[in-house]
């Protein structure tokens, strides 16, 4: 499903026009961001976590050439879903 499917769907359900519905869900991608940028995870009852991680920078060796890299450090997302979600998907 795309962005703007999801805006249809959820500006007939709400009863509202989709300009305002799209407002909306670019302010809540924004405050999504922003709370992982901070390292802060963000729970949506009823759907899930997302939960930022730091990974340490580490040293791998390349099979190719046989050269060691280093991969700098960088957060990851991790999703965990909800047990009310995992429930409904069964």
């Amino acid at each position: 499903m795309e962005n703007k499917d999801i805006i249809a769907q959820l500006s007939r359900k709400l009863g509202r026009n989709r300009a305002d519905v799209g407002k909306l869900m670019d302010g809540l991608t924004s405050v999504m961001t922003e709370c992982c940028a901070d390292l802060n995870s963000v729970s949506i009852p009823g759907f899930g976590t997302f939960e930022p991680k730091k990974k340490n920078e580490r040293v791998v060796l390349n099979p190719s050439n046989g050269k060691r890299m280093l991969i700098p450090p960088k957060v990851v997302l991790n999703f965990k879903v909800s047990n009310v979600l995992k429930n409904r998907l069964k």
